[in-house]
């Protein structure tokens, strides 16, 4: 079994860390470069900066952001929010990010997937699909949640891979935010049909649940937000309690 990964994401709006639930009522969680040192020290195998309301006045900020977190962390980090060309992929990387996440730009233009992965190789781009149940369908949403598409999830997460995606941050809107668990059927069905890994994202709320969506949902990674930005459950537990149920994990 490869190692799986525990991922602190930090949702940003205007420099700050916030959560919310199901994608809206944002409240504000901390300062990101504070948080990101924090959770580097506490064990994360990895952190997703999502800058949530990306506009163009915003991106200076963020890269600015990127600056400071990567001469703080000694992990990977992905940065997402607002990408849409290979110009502002080069500036992130520039600015110390490891991976860059697309979302609504790989919808509007699939071919960007392709010509980032071959500007940048693979292991950089990270496509970041935000599904909700529509009507009995898992269904592709973008503008950060706020706009449905006519894409179906399932045969949207195989066309990222084949496109050159090489990892797949899978987010239930459904589940976001609830504590209630991920979304272990979909996140099954996408994890077993693909060749690269997938982050799961979107309803943890105890550490039975990250056990959970290794072994029920076939899932490399399992992302987070609320439960660590409000300390209730510290990494170093999560990942003993991992360890002892049997979790490949690195302590």
């Amino acid at each position: 079994m490869l190692t799986k990964r525990i991922i602190p994401c930090l949702d940003i709006k205007n420099g700050r860390t916030v959560k919310g639930t199901n994608f809206v009522n944002l409240r504000d969680a901390g300062d990101a470069v504070e948080l990101a040192d924090i959770y580097a020290k506490e064990g994360a195998d990895e952190l997703v900066f999502l800058d949530i309301t990306a506009t163009v006045e915003g991106r200076k900020t963020l890269l600015e952001l990127v600056n400071k977190v990567a001469h703080t962390i000694n992990i990977p980090f992905t940065v997402g929010g607002g990408i849409g060309s290979v110009a502002d992929v080069s500036a992130l990387l520039n600015n110390g990010a490891d991976k860059i996440s697309i979302n609504s730009s790989a919808v509007r233009n699939p071919e960007l997937i392709t010509e980032l992965a071959q500007e940048f190789g693979s292991q950089c781009i990270v496509v970041a699909i935000d599904t909700r149940l529509v009507e009995g369908k898992h269904v592709i949403h973008t503008h950060g949640g706020r706009k449905p598409t006519d894409l179906e999830t399932i045969s949207w997460a195989k066309e990222v891979e084949d496109r050159g995606a090489g990892e797949i941050l899978l987010t239930s809107m459904d589940t976001d935010g609830t504590k209630d668990g991920f979304a272990l059927e979909l996140t099954s069905t996408i994890s077993r049909n693909a060749g690269i890994p997938v982050i799961a994202s979107g309803g943890a709320g105890s550490m039975e649940h990250f056990y959970d969506v290794f072994t029920e949902g076939y899932a490399d990674a399992g992302l987070a937000a609320s439960i660590f930005h409000f300390k209730e459950i510290p990494i170093p537990e999560l990942k003993s309690y991992l360890s002892e149920k049997g979790i490949s994990i690195r302590l």
